[in-house]
């Protein structure tokens, strides 16, 4: 079974993260919510573990693990995801554990998939992955070196020959583009359209095929 692990803080954008973990799951791939940690954080709750994570807006998540970085390599997992949402995101481009826990994906034999949305983006730039085409949230776009081949485009997909995947996406309006261009990629075109199929679209709206 394809595996996912999607990372949470306190701040992280909540519709970029359950959009992505319920989409992901109605593709049949298994995925399981990393919370990361920030010292002297004055969110969460003390009296869980994993705490609770309070997004953007307030809504309260409880992850499914606090992040273990020997058991959340690319050895365990396909995928891996990083919402945006600039409270969570700089928490994960500021944590050391993610940089690295990035840079493995990256560069695993096995090939994998790195998904980062929004201001998630931001990770790239920390964990000093290549240069190559990317794109995030307008409000962090002069952050990034130019080195990275920054693009306008609601998604995003970078394959360096012998490196992970990179798909990179916009923000909350992008979220479903985003999530669909990640299952085609780990498990097929008609595994996509299966998953869009009942989730009705209206009409026009979503651009799909993306």
């Amino acid at each position: 079974m394809v595996k996912a692990l999607i990372l949470i803080a306190d701040g992280t954008e909540e519709m970029e993260f359950t959009i992505a973990y319920d989409t992901l799951i109605r593709a049949g791939i298994e995925c399981t919510s990393a919370f990361i940690p920030r010292s002297l954080s004055p969110y969460g709750s003390s009296d869980t573990s994993p705490p609770l994570a309070v997004c953007s807006r307030q809504v309260k998540i409880l992850p499914d693990v606090t992040l273990d970085p020997l058991s959340a390599g690319p050895e365990k997992y396909d995928a891996l995801i990083i919402p945006g949402g600039m409270g969570g995101a700089v928490t994960m481009a500021e944590s050391t554990e993610v940089q690295n826990l990035v840079r493995s994906y990256y560069n695993h034999p096995e090939k994998r998939t790195i998904g980062m949305i929004c201001a998630g983006s931001k990770v790239a730039i920390t964990a000093k992955l290549p240069g190559q085409p990317i794109t995030s949230h307008p409000s962090v776009q002069s952050e990034f070196p130019e080195h990275f081949e920054y693009k306008e485009q609601s998604v995003v997909v970078s394959a360096v020959p012998g490196k992970a995947t990179l798909v990179t996406s916009r923000g909350p309006g992008t979220a479903f583009p985003f999530v669909f261009t990640l299952i085609e990629l780990l498990c097929g075109k008609d595994k996509r359209d299966e998953v869009v199929g009942p989730m009705i679209f209206p009409s026009g709206t979503t651009g799909y095929p993306f």
